[in-house]
C-alpha cells in the first residue's frame, strides 16, 4: 500500500517515491523552491525542520540546493535539552549535514539553552522564538506513536501544546520512552507556516497514519492535529 491508496483529506497531497533517496531530492527540491519564493516576495524566508535521524539524507539533498543562503532563517521544530556538542543534539545533527557549505550562511535560531532547569529553557525558546519571522516551510516527522515534533502522548503540556490559538511558541515535553527531556514548538506555532510537509519512512510509518486518519483525538495521537489542513505527505517503502 502507497499513501495515494489511503482516504486522506481533502487537504492532504499525498507524495509518492521509491526510495529514501528519492524522496530526499524531491523533497529538498520543493523546499528549495518554496524558499526562493518567499525570499523573492520579502527578502527573507523561514525554514523550521524536525531532527532525528530520519532526516539526514533530506538535510543532504537540501544542502545541495542553490539558494542565497544568507537570506534563509533556520530552526528546529523540537529540541532534545542537551548540549549542542552531544550526540543526541538537534542542533548538533544539523551543524553536520545542513548547516554545512553554502548553508553556514544561514542564521540558525536555536531552542537549547543551559538555563537552570527545562521550563525557564522553554521561557527563553518561546522569547527567542517571538522575534522568529514567519515559518514559510515546516518539514515534520512522525513516530510509531503518533507524535510530531516533541508533542507525546500523555506528556504533561500536552493539552496546553496543542492549544489550537494558545499564545505560548514553545513548551517543555516529556517523551515517555525516551532519555532525553525536550523543548517543542507548540501547535498553534507550528500551524503558521505557510507550507507543511509529512515526511514517512517504511510501512510501521504508514500503518501509524491510516491509524491517525482513522480517529479524531488529538491527545491520543497529536500528529491528527496536522491532518484536516493544507499538508503534503511525503512517503517511501
Amino acid at each position: 500500500m502507497a499513501i495515494s491508496e489511503l482516504k486522506l483529506p481533502s487537504e492532504v497531497v499525498p507524495r509518492d517515491f521509491a526510495s529514501s533517496p528519492l524522496l530526499a531530492e524531491g523533497l529538498a527540491a520543493t523546499v528549495a523552491d518554496k524558499l526562493r519564493a518567499a525570499i523573492e516576495q520579502r527578502s527573507v524566508a523561514t525554514l523550521v525542520v524536525s531532527g532525528g535521524r530520519s532526516p539526514v539524507m533530506f538535510f543532504q539533498c537540501l544542502a545541495r540546493q542553490a539558494l542565497d543562503w544568507s537570506k534563509v532563517v533556520v530552526s528546529l521544530a523540537d529540541e532534545r535539552w542537551v548540549p549542542v556538542e552531544h550526540a543526541d543534539s538537534n542542533a548538533g545533527l544539523l551543524k553536520r549535514y545542513l548547516l554545512v557549505g553554502a548553508v553556514a550562511k544561514a542564521r540558525f535560531v536555536s531552542l537549547y539553552s543551559p538555563a537552570q532547569n527545562l521550563e525557564l529553557a522553554a521561557d527563553e525558546a518561546d522569547a527567542v522564538l517571538g522575534e522568529l519571522p514567519a515559518i514559510d516551510v515546516l518539514i515534520l516527522g512522525m513516530g510509531d506513536d503518533g507524535h510530531t515534533a516533541s508533542l507525546f502522548p500523555n506528556s504533561p503540556n500536552l493539552a496546553q501544546a496543542l492549544e489550537p490559538a494558545g499564545s505560548r511558541r514553545c513548551l517543555p515535553m516529556l517523551a515517555p520512552t525516551v532519555p532525553h527531556q525536550r523543548l517543542t514548538m507548540t501547535r498553534a506555532l507550528l500551524a503558521t507556516a505557510g507550507y507543511t510537509a509529512l515526511s514517512l519512512q517504511g510501512q510501521g510509518k504508514l500503518n501509524t497514519l491510516r491509524d491517525a486518519l482513522a480517529g479524531d483525538d488529538i491527545a491520543q495521537m497529536p500528529v491528527r492535529a496536522f491532518l484536516h489542513s493544507p499538508l503534503d505527505i511525503y512517503w517511501c517503502p
